[in-house]
Protein backbone atom coordinates (compact mmCIF):
# COMPACT_ATOMS: atom_id res chain seq x y z
CA UNK A 1 0.00 0.00 0.00
CA UNK A 2 1.75 3.45 -0.79
CA UNK A 3 1.25 6.41 1.76
CA UNK A 4 1.52 10.06 0.99
CA UNK A 5 2.04 12.20 4.24
CA UNK A 6 1.38 15.80 4.58
CA UNK A 7 4.25 17.53 6.24
CA UNK A 8 3.62 21.05 7.20
CA UNK A 9 6.38 22.70 5.19
CA UNK A 10 7.56 24.65 9.09
CA UNK A 11 7.51 21.29 10.90
CA UNK A 12 9.01 19.46 8.42
CA UNK A 13 11.72 22.24 7.97
CA UNK A 14 12.23 22.48 11.79
CA UNK A 15 12.91 18.60 11.63
CA UNK A 16 15.03 18.60 9.24
CA UNK A 17 16.87 21.21 10.76
CA UNK A 18 17.69 19.65 13.95
CA UNK A 19 17.93 15.76 12.02
CA UNK A 20 21.15 17.98 10.37
CA UNK A 21 22.05 19.61 13.54
CA UNK A 22 22.65 16.31 15.59
CA UNK A 23 24.21 14.58 12.67
CA UNK A 24 26.73 17.07 11.69
CA UNK A 25 24.70 17.44 7.89
CA UNK A 26 24.09 19.92 5.79
CA UNK A 27 21.05 21.67 5.47
CA UNK A 28 18.58 19.49 3.54
CA UNK A 29 20.48 16.21 4.07
CA UNK A 30 18.37 13.83 5.15
CA UNK A 31 15.31 12.28 4.01
CA UNK A 32 12.92 11.65 7.07
CA UNK A 33 11.26 8.34 5.93
CA UNK A 34 14.66 7.07 4.25
CA UNK A 35 15.00 4.24 7.18
CA UNK A 36 11.13 3.40 7.32
CA UNK A 37 11.55 2.71 3.54
CA UNK A 38 14.20 0.31 4.24
CA UNK A 39 11.62 -1.88 5.94
CA UNK A 40 9.73 -2.13 3.19
CA UNK A 41 6.83 0.42 3.70
CA UNK A 42 6.19 2.87 0.12
CA UNK A 43 5.65 6.08 2.27
CA UNK A 44 5.95 9.15 0.53
CA UNK A 45 5.29 12.52 1.55
CA UNK A 46 5.28 16.31 0.64
CA UNK A 47 5.42 19.23 2.18
CA UNK A 48 2.34 21.91 2.58
CA UNK A 49 2.74 25.63 3.37
CA UNK A 50 0.60 26.87 6.38
CA UNK A 51 0.97 30.44 4.98
CA UNK A 52 3.35 32.00 6.99
CA UNK A 53 7.11 32.02 6.61
CA UNK A 54 9.51 29.46 7.77
CA UNK A 55 10.49 32.04 10.82
CA UNK A 56 7.12 33.24 11.81
CA UNK A 57 6.89 31.92 15.32
CA UNK A 58 3.62 30.19 15.33
CA UNK A 59 3.50 29.82 19.44
CA UNK A 60 4.20 33.17 20.63
CA UNK A 61 1.66 34.45 17.88
CA UNK A 62 -0.88 32.05 18.59
CA UNK A 63 -4.31 33.57 17.22
CA UNK A 64 -3.00 34.65 14.19
CA UNK A 65 -1.43 31.65 13.56
CA UNK A 66 -4.76 29.62 14.19
CA UNK A 67 -6.54 32.26 11.97
CA UNK A 68 -4.10 31.17 8.84
CA UNK A 69 -5.13 27.73 9.39
CA UNK A 70 -8.98 28.35 9.25
CA UNK A 71 -8.78 30.72 6.49
CA UNK A 72 -5.08 30.23 4.46
CA UNK A 73 -4.15 26.58 5.16
CA UNK A 74 -6.76 24.95 3.57
CA UNK A 75 -6.09 26.32 0.74
CA UNK A 76 -3.21 25.06 -0.05
CA UNK A 77 -4.30 21.64 1.46
CA UNK A 78 -6.92 21.53 -0.97
CA UNK A 79 -4.58 22.67 -3.73
CA UNK A 80 -1.91 19.28 -3.35
CA UNK A 81 -4.89 16.75 -2.43
CA UNK A 82 -6.12 17.81 -5.45
CA UNK A 83 -3.01 17.25 -7.57
CA UNK A 84 -2.28 13.94 -5.56
CA UNK A 85 -5.32 12.39 -6.82
CA UNK A 86 -4.32 12.89 -9.99
CA UNK A 87 -1.11 10.44 -9.59
CA UNK A 88 -0.66 6.68 -9.96
CA UNK A 89 -2.42 5.10 -7.88
CA UNK A 90 -4.51 8.00 -7.17
CA UNK A 91 -5.63 8.28 -2.81
CA UNK A 92 -8.51 7.60 -1.60
CA UNK A 93 -8.61 8.34 2.06
CA UNK A 94 -8.22 11.23 3.89
CA UNK A 95 -6.42 11.23 7.36
CA UNK A 96 -6.10 14.28 9.19
CA UNK A 97 -5.71 15.86 12.79
CA UNK A 98 -9.88 16.46 14.19
CA UNK A 99 -8.85 20.17 14.50
CA UNK A 100 -8.25 20.87 11.10
CA UNK A 101 -12.12 21.80 10.07
CA UNK A 102 -12.09 21.84 6.17
CA UNK A 103 -11.28 17.99 6.32
CA UNK A 104 -15.48 17.32 5.23
CA UNK A 105 -15.50 19.74 2.36
CA UNK A 106 -11.76 18.37 0.68
CA UNK A 107 -12.61 14.50 1.19
CA UNK A 108 -16.13 15.42 -0.40
CA UNK A 109 -14.92 17.67 -3.03
CA UNK A 110 -11.98 14.65 -4.29
CA UNK A 111 -14.38 11.75 -3.14
CA UNK A 112 -11.80 10.65 0.07
CA UNK A 113 -12.71 8.71 2.72
CA UNK A 114 -12.71 11.27 5.88
CA UNK A 115 -10.87 9.80 8.49
CA UNK A 116 -10.19 12.09 11.84
CA UNK A 117 -7.19 11.25 13.75
CA UNK A 118 -8.07 12.49 17.53
CA UNK A 119 -4.55 12.79 19.44
CA UNK A 120 -5.55 13.28 22.48
CA UNK A 121 -7.91 11.15 25.07
CA UNK A 122 -11.67 10.20 24.76
CA UNK A 123 -12.38 11.83 27.94
CA UNK A 124 -11.19 15.53 25.93
CA UNK A 125 -13.23 14.22 22.82
CA UNK A 126 -16.68 13.57 24.43
CA UNK A 127 -16.20 17.08 26.39
CA UNK A 128 -15.57 19.45 23.18
CA UNK A 129 -18.29 16.65 21.15
CA UNK A 130 -20.66 17.72 24.02
CA UNK A 131 -20.19 21.52 24.46
CA UNK A 132 -23.62 22.36 23.61
CA UNK A 133 -24.46 20.54 27.43
CA UNK A 134 -22.09 22.48 28.72
CA UNK A 135 -23.07 25.20 28.09
CA UNK A 136 -26.63 24.51 28.69
CA UNK A 137 -26.20 23.66 32.13
CA UNK A 138 -24.02 26.61 32.83
CA UNK A 139 -20.61 25.13 32.82
CA UNK A 140 -19.61 26.88 29.66
CA UNK A 141 -19.85 30.16 28.03
CA UNK A 142 -21.83 31.85 30.38
CA UNK A 143 -21.30 34.66 32.56
CA UNK A 144 -22.20 33.09 36.02
CA UNK A 145 -20.69 29.74 35.35
CA UNK A 146 -21.61 26.82 37.96
CA UNK A 147 -18.79 25.34 40.14
CA UNK A 148 -20.38 22.19 41.02
CA UNK A 149 -19.20 18.52 40.04
CA UNK A 150 -20.42 17.41 36.05
CA UNK A 151 -22.34 14.46 36.33
CA UNK A 152 -24.32 14.70 32.90
CA UNK A 153 -22.31 14.02 30.13
CA UNK A 154 -22.49 10.83 28.64
CA UNK A 155 -19.81 8.21 29.37
CA UNK A 156 -18.40 10.40 32.11
CA UNK A 157 -19.21 9.70 35.70
CA UNK A 158 -18.05 13.18 37.12
CA UNK A 159 -15.74 15.66 36.11
CA UNK A 160 -15.09 19.43 38.20
CA UNK A 161 -14.73 21.86 35.85
CA UNK A 162 -11.49 22.90 37.28
CA UNK A 163 -10.43 19.33 35.51
CA UNK A 164 -12.00 21.26 31.65
CA UNK A 165 -9.68 22.06 29.33
CA UNK A 166 -8.46 25.41 29.56
CA UNK A 167 -10.36 26.29 26.53
CA UNK A 168 -13.91 25.15 28.53
CA UNK A 169 -12.77 27.02 31.52
CA UNK A 170 -12.18 31.00 29.80
CA UNK A 171 -13.38 33.20 27.62
CA UNK A 172 -15.27 31.69 24.24
CA UNK A 173 -14.55 34.48 21.85
CA UNK A 174 -11.34 33.55 20.84
CA UNK A 175 -10.30 31.98 17.51
CA UNK A 176 -9.30 28.91 19.11
CA UNK A 177 -12.77 28.81 20.53
CA UNK A 178 -14.54 29.04 16.95
CA UNK A 179 -11.81 26.40 15.56
CA UNK A 180 -12.66 24.06 18.23
CA UNK A 181 -16.86 24.99 17.97
CA UNK A 182 -16.26 24.34 14.35
CA UNK A 183 -14.19 21.05 14.58
CA UNK A 184 -16.57 19.60 16.79
CA UNK A 185 -19.78 20.40 14.37
CA UNK A 186 -17.30 18.97 11.44
CA UNK A 187 -16.48 15.67 13.07
CA UNK A 188 -19.77 14.41 12.72
CA UNK A 189 -19.37 14.49 8.97
CA UNK A 190 -16.36 12.38 8.94
CA UNK A 191 -16.31 8.49 7.95
CA UNK A 192 -14.02 7.76 10.76
CA UNK A 193 -12.80 8.73 13.69
CA UNK A 194 -9.35 7.09 15.07
CA UNK A 195 -7.71 7.90 18.54
CA UNK A 196 -4.69 7.49 20.56
CA UNK A 197 -6.14 6.17 23.57
CA UNK A 198 -6.91 2.21 24.50
CA UNK A 199 -10.35 0.76 25.33
CA UNK A 200 -9.20 -0.20 28.60
CA UNK A 201 -8.31 2.83 29.78
CA UNK A 202 -11.56 4.65 29.05
CA UNK A 203 -14.01 2.33 28.69
CA UNK A 204 -17.06 4.06 29.61
CA UNK A 205 -16.52 6.80 27.05
CA UNK A 206 -15.35 5.06 24.09
CA UNK A 207 -18.53 2.48 24.56
CA UNK A 208 -20.78 5.87 24.32
CA UNK A 209 -18.93 7.67 21.39
CA UNK A 210 -19.07 4.40 19.31
CA UNK A 211 -22.93 5.34 19.50
CA UNK A 212 -22.66 8.30 17.81
CA UNK A 213 -20.26 7.16 15.27
CA UNK A 214 -17.15 4.65 13.82
CA UNK A 215 -15.15 5.60 17.06
CA UNK A 216 -11.23 3.19 16.97
CA UNK A 217 -9.17 3.25 20.03
CA UNK A 218 -5.57 2.11 18.47
CA UNK A 219 -3.27 3.79 20.65
CA UNK A 220 -0.70 4.01 22.44
CA UNK A 221 1.16 5.65 19.18
CA UNK A 222 4.44 5.51 20.14
CA UNK A 223 8.22 5.52 18.79
CA UNK A 224 9.03 2.19 17.80
CA UNK A 225 9.93 0.02 20.53
CA UNK A 226 10.15 3.03 22.73
CA UNK A 227 13.92 3.89 21.43
CA UNK A 228 15.41 5.79 18.21
CA UNK A 229 12.36 5.68 15.94
CA UNK A 230 13.32 5.10 12.00
CA UNK A 231 11.25 8.17 11.33
CA UNK A 232 13.30 11.77 13.16
CA UNK A 233 10.18 13.05 15.08
CA UNK A 234 12.33 15.99 17.12
CA UNK A 235 12.09 19.53 16.25
CA UNK A 236 15.25 20.67 18.46
CA UNK A 237 19.06 19.14 18.11
CA UNK A 238 18.74 16.56 21.10
CA UNK A 239 21.33 16.61 23.61
CA UNK A 240 22.65 13.02 25.01
CA UNK A 241 21.67 12.66 28.55
CA UNK A 242 22.76 8.98 28.66
CA UNK A 243 26.58 9.47 30.31
CA UNK A 244 24.87 11.46 32.92
CA UNK A 245 22.23 9.46 33.61
CA UNK A 246 24.80 6.33 33.73
CA UNK A 247 26.34 8.00 36.98
CA UNK A 248 23.07 8.15 39.12
CA UNK A 249 21.41 5.13 41.46
CA UNK A 250 18.14 3.72 39.99
CA UNK A 251 14.96 5.62 40.53
CA UNK A 252 17.01 8.61 42.01
CA UNK A 253 16.95 11.23 38.64
CA UNK A 254 13.77 13.62 38.78
CA UNK A 255 13.01 14.32 34.79
CA UNK A 256 11.40 17.59 34.12
CA UNK A 257 9.54 18.85 30.85
CA UNK A 258 7.06 21.16 29.64
CA UNK A 259 6.73 19.77 25.89
CA UNK A 260 7.27 21.65 22.60
CA UNK A 261 4.87 24.59 22.57
CA UNK A 262 3.32 25.75 26.24
CA UNK A 263 5.03 28.64 28.04
CA UNK A 264 4.95 29.64 31.60
CA UNK A 265 6.67 32.37 33.85
CA UNK A 266 9.61 33.54 34.93
CA UNK A 267 7.90 33.49 38.28
CA UNK A 268 7.10 29.81 38.09
CA UNK A 269 10.44 28.90 36.39
CA UNK A 270 12.28 30.40 39.40
CA UNK A 271 10.32 28.56 42.09
CA UNK A 272 10.45 25.53 40.19
CA UNK A 273 14.49 26.20 39.96
CA UNK A 274 14.58 26.04 44.09
CA UNK A 275 12.19 23.80 44.51
CA UNK A 276 14.44 20.67 42.73
CA UNK A 277 16.82 22.54 45.28
CA UNK A 278 14.69 22.19 48.51
CA UNK A 279 13.91 18.37 47.38
CA UNK A 280 17.71 17.56 47.40
CA UNK A 281 16.91 14.90 44.27
CA UNK A 282 19.07 15.02 41.24
CA UNK A 283 17.27 16.09 37.93
CA UNK A 284 17.39 16.45 34.20
CA UNK A 285 15.74 19.89 33.09
CA UNK A 286 14.92 20.34 29.76
CA UNK A 287 14.54 24.26 29.18
CA UNK A 288 13.56 25.37 25.67
CA UNK A 289 14.96 28.90 24.77
CA UNK A 290 11.62 30.17 24.23
CA UNK A 291 10.09 28.54 27.78
CA UNK A 292 8.91 32.16 28.80
CA UNK A 293 6.44 34.01 26.47
CA UNK A 294 9.38 36.86 26.64
CA UNK A 295 12.54 38.05 24.84
CA UNK A 296 14.34 37.10 28.39
CA UNK A 297 16.36 34.76 28.71
CA UNK A 298 18.05 34.96 31.51
CA UNK A 299 15.62 33.56 33.77
CA UNK A 300 17.49 31.08 36.13
CA UNK A 301 18.57 32.35 39.65
CA UNK A 302 21.94 33.67 39.98
CA UNK A 303 24.83 31.10 40.09
CA UNK A 304 22.31 28.17 39.61
CA UNK A 305 24.77 26.50 37.43
CA UNK A 306 27.03 26.10 40.09
CA UNK A 307 24.43 25.17 42.83
CA UNK A 308 23.63 22.58 40.67
CA UNK A 309 26.79 21.06 40.04
CA UNK A 310 26.67 17.45 40.55
CA UNK A 311 22.87 17.03 41.11
CA UNK A 312 21.19 18.14 37.87
CA UNK A 313 21.68 18.35 33.95
CA UNK A 314 19.77 21.46 32.19
CA UNK A 315 19.40 21.16 28.71
CA UNK A 316 17.49 22.74 25.70
CA UNK A 317 15.88 19.74 24.28
CA UNK A 318 16.39 15.19 24.38
CA UNK A 319 15.26 12.36 23.61
CA UNK A 320 12.54 12.09 26.32
CA UNK A 321 11.64 8.46 25.77
CA UNK A 322 15.02 7.69 25.78
CA UNK A 323 15.28 9.72 29.26
CA UNK A 324 11.90 8.41 30.49
CA UNK A 325 13.41 4.83 29.62
CA UNK A 326 16.47 4.92 31.60
CA UNK A 327 16.92 2.97 35.04
CA UNK A 328 18.71 6.38 37.16
CA UNK A 329 14.81 8.10 36.02
CA UNK A 330 12.32 7.70 38.79
CA UNK A 331 9.81 10.62 38.16
CA UNK A 332 8.74 12.87 35.77
CA UNK A 333 7.38 16.51 36.54
CA UNK A 334 5.22 17.19 32.84
CA UNK A 335 3.10 19.81 31.41
CA UNK A 336 0.77 16.77 30.92
CA UNK A 337 0.81 16.61 27.09
CA UNK A 338 -0.79 13.47 26.29
CA UNK A 339 2.16 11.79 24.13
CA UNK A 340 4.26 12.66 27.60
CA UNK A 341 1.94 11.11 29.51
CA UNK A 342 1.63 7.88 27.47
CA UNK A 343 5.47 7.50 27.29
CA UNK A 344 6.08 7.80 30.95
CA UNK A 345 3.29 5.53 31.10
CA UNK A 346 5.73 3.02 28.73
CA UNK A 347 8.54 3.68 31.08
CA UNK A 348 6.59 2.86 34.32
CA UNK A 349 7.51 6.07 35.83
CA UNK A 350 4.96 8.17 38.13
CA UNK A 351 3.88 12.15 37.53
CA UNK A 352 3.88 14.97 39.17
CA UNK A 353 1.22 17.33 37.02
CA UNK A 354 1.49 20.77 36.16
CA UNK A 355 -0.75 21.46 33.05
CA UNK A 356 -0.51 24.42 31.70
CA UNK A 357 -2.81 24.83 28.84
CA UNK A 358 -5.37 23.36 26.83
CA UNK A 359 -6.35 19.52 27.21
CA UNK A 360 -3.49 19.28 29.87
CA UNK A 361 -5.69 19.81 32.64
CA UNK A 362 -8.10 16.67 31.85
CA UNK A 363 -5.46 15.19 31.30
CA UNK A 364 -4.33 15.33 35.02
CA UNK A 365 -7.54 13.85 36.40
CA UNK A 366 -7.00 10.63 34.59
CA UNK A 367 -3.43 10.55 35.87
CA UNK A 368 -4.02 11.79 39.35
CA UNK A 369 -7.68 10.85 40.00
CA UNK A 370 -8.52 7.81 37.73
CA UNK A 371 -5.76 5.88 37.14
CA UNK A 372 -3.85 6.97 40.77
CA UNK A 373 0.04 7.06 39.22
CA UNK A 374 0.67 10.56 39.53
CA UNK A 375 0.01 13.81 41.96
CA UNK A 376 -1.52 17.01 41.27
CA UNK A 377 1.15 20.01 41.69
CA UNK A 378 -1.40 22.90 42.13
CA UNK A 379 -4.64 24.30 41.23
CA UNK A 380 -3.55 27.73 40.64
CA UNK A 381 -1.84 30.18 38.16
CA UNK A 382 1.53 29.92 39.88
CA UNK A 383 3.50 27.49 42.23
CA UNK A 384 5.63 28.01 45.45
CA UNK A 385 9.14 25.98 45.98
CA UNK A 386 7.68 24.81 48.68
CA UNK A 387 5.11 22.79 47.28
CA UNK A 388 7.32 21.68 44.53
CA UNK A 389 9.19 20.12 46.77
CA UNK A 390 6.87 18.25 48.66
CA UNK A 391 5.45 16.88 45.95
CA UNK A 392 8.74 15.78 44.44
CA UNK A 393 9.52 13.61 47.44
CA UNK A 394 6.05 12.36 47.69
CA UNK A 395 6.94 10.95 44.07
CA UNK A 396 10.42 10.21 44.62
CA UNK A 397 10.74 8.82 48.20
CA UNK A 398 8.67 6.87 50.84
CA UNK A 399 5.74 4.76 50.89
CA UNK A 400 3.61 6.99 48.56
CA UNK A 401 6.57 6.53 45.87
CA UNK A 402 6.08 2.69 46.04
CA UNK A 403 2.42 2.86 45.49
CA UNK A 404 2.73 4.83 42.67
CA UNK A 405 5.49 2.52 41.14
CA UNK A 406 2.95 -0.40 41.64
CA UNK A 407 -0.27 1.57 40.33
CA UNK A 408 1.79 2.51 37.21
CA UNK A 409 3.07 -1.07 36.61
CA UNK A 410 -0.75 -2.11 36.20
CA UNK A 411 -1.72 0.67 33.80
CA UNK A 412 1.54 -0.19 31.77
CA UNK A 413 0.77 -3.89 31.81
CA UNK A 414 -3.05 -2.55 30.34
CA UNK A 415 -1.14 -0.64 27.46
CA UNK A 416 1.10 -3.86 26.64
CA UNK A 417 -2.17 -5.86 26.86
CA UNK A 418 -3.64 -3.32 24.21
CA UNK A 419 -0.98 -3.35 21.46
CA UNK A 420 0.00 -6.86 22.03
CA UNK A 421 -1.04 -9.68 19.31
CA UNK A 422 -4.21 -10.05 19.77
CA UNK A 423 -5.14 -7.12 22.38
CA UNK A 424 -7.73 -4.52 21.76
CA UNK A 425 -5.60 -2.26 19.94
CA UNK A 426 -4.31 -4.44 17.26
CA UNK A 427 -8.19 -5.66 16.71
CA UNK A 428 -9.35 -1.94 16.47
CA UNK A 429 -6.70 -1.28 13.51
CA UNK A 430 -7.21 -4.51 11.61
CA UNK A 431 -11.03 -3.43 12.15
CA UNK A 432 -10.82 -0.15 10.60
CA UNK A 433 -8.70 -1.23 8.11
CA UNK A 434 -11.07 -3.51 6.74
CA UNK A 435 -14.24 -1.05 7.28
CA UNK A 436 -11.73 1.74 5.56
CA UNK A 437 -11.79 -0.67 2.48
CA UNK A 438 -15.30 -1.78 2.46
CA UNK A 439 -16.07 2.35 2.53
CA UNK A 440 -13.39 2.52 -0.34
CA UNK A 441 -15.49 -0.08 -2.29
CA UNK A 442 -18.83 1.46 -1.88
CA UNK A 443 -17.35 5.03 -3.25
CA UNK A 444 -16.08 3.74 -6.10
Amino acid sequence: MRRIKLDKESIHHQITRSKNQTNHCKEGGINIFAEARKSGLDIRYATVSDGFPLGFDRSLNHDQFFEGIVHVFSAHVDEIVGKLVQSDPPVNCLVIDTFYVFASPIARKYNLVNISFWTEPALVFTLYYHMDLLRINGHYDNYDKREDIITYIPGVESIKPTDLTSYLQTDPTTVVHRLITKAFVDIRNSDFVISNTIDELEPQIISVLQENQPFYSIGPILPTGLTKSSVPVSMWSESDCGPWLDTKPKGSVLYISFGSYAHTSKHNIVEIAHGLLLSEVNFVWVLRPDIISSEEADYLPTGYDRLIEYSGMIVPWCSQVDVLSHPAVGGFLTHCGWNSILESIWSGVPMICYPLLTDQFTNRKLVVDDWKIGVNLHDKRSVTREEIAENIRCVMSGKSSDRFKQEIKKVKKTLENALARGGSSQKNLNQFTMDVKKKIRKNQ
